[in-house]
């Protein structure tokens, strides 16, 4: 599984006594579990938005005891938490932007699109707006912005005039509804490609209610900033746009900034990271056979080789 392949690009910072790692995305707990059971001597601080989620996760690392510290937190507030909790750098983090199997399998969320339910989408179902709101109340050209910049929808103001139309009508309150009128609005051809119609307004909408690319944006440099020189982070995201984003944070650490034609680049141009990935590492047939959601996963580690000079 990709999450091995985690694991093992995360090992040589973790098995050092008294090593701390963050897991920024719970979910049930499932890598978290992976990390204290593969690095006995590691401390976990795990992070997630869903309550649910934090819950099944506590019971799931329960036998850990102290070893595990759960925190209802999104992930970008890393720098928040750490402060709480007295921890000045970390020797580990883990990002897996996927959506929580859980989140995905119970139907009341409305995160699949394979079985009809509320629209919320919410991962933190106590605040903010849900997916039926996005598509009730949002003008017609922001929601043609979001389809295209979130969900890379080509048909999206087909998409969109066939929403605007419908929710005079009705308001949406349901998935089986917006699904239906989704392969309505296509033409043939793009119904042809690229699994469920569907699959890429549920993507965008989900993004949108969740800012998701906002807080990864700051996520992952703060998570840099986080790592004590030797750390290790690891991510492993589903979709170009979030790949795009971590590719661009590791690539800015890993290059220096010396204006150019200096015969030696002075300490506080040099390279903060180092990448131990070669571009995006992709799941094997074996592992897509094995989960078809991998199928889009794409790992990225970096690892962070000196301090930053203020």
């Amino acid at each position: 599984m990709m999450l091995q392949r985690c694991l093992d690009l995360l090992a040589p910072a973790l098995e050092r006594p008294g090593a701390v790692v963050v897991d920024c995305t719970l979910g049930l707990g499932g890598h978290s579990e992976a990390l204290l059971t593969r690095f006995p001597e590691a401390r976990l601080v795990a992070l997630d938005r869903d309550k649910e989620a934090l819950r099944l996760s506590g019971e799931r690392l329960a036998p850990f005891g102290e070893r595990a510290t759960l925190v209802h937190a999104v992930y970008d507030e890393l720098p928040d938490v750490l402060d709480r909790l007295g921890i000045a750098r970390v020797q580990g983090v883990l990002f897996d932007l996927g959506v929580s199997s859980m989140q995905l399998d119970e139907a009341g969320r409305g995160f699949a699109y394979a079985q009809d339910a509320p629209l919320d989408m919410r991962m933190d179902q106590t605040t903010g707006v849900s997916a039926a709101e996005v598509l009730n109340t949002y003008p017609p050209g922001e929601l043609v912005r979001i389809l295209r910049a979130y969900g890379e929808e080509k048909q999206a103001k087909r998409i969109v005039a066939a929403v605007v139309r419908e929710r005079e009508k009705e308001p949406f309150d349901n998935s089986a509804r917006l699904v239906e009128l989704i392969r309505d609005a296509l033409p043939q051809a793009a119904k042809r490609t690229g699994g469920n119609p569907a699959k890429r307004t549920f993507q965008a909408l989900r993004i949108e209610v969740n800012g998701e690319l906002s807080v990864l944006e700051r996520a992952v440099p703060a998570a840099v900033k986080a790592l004590d020189v030797g750390g290790r982070i690891a991510v492993l995201s589903y979709h170009s746009l979030e790949d795009r984003l971590v590719k661009q944070v590791f690539a800015a650490g890993a290059a220096t900034t010396a204006p150019p034609g200096l015969p030696v680049v002075p300490e506080q141009y040099q390279p903060r990271l180092k990448l131990l990935t070669r571009g995006a590492e992709l799941p094997t047939e074996e592992e897509i056979a094995e989960n078809r959601r991998a199928a889009p996963a794409r790992l990225r580690g970096a690892q962070r080789i000196r301090e930053d000079v203020e």
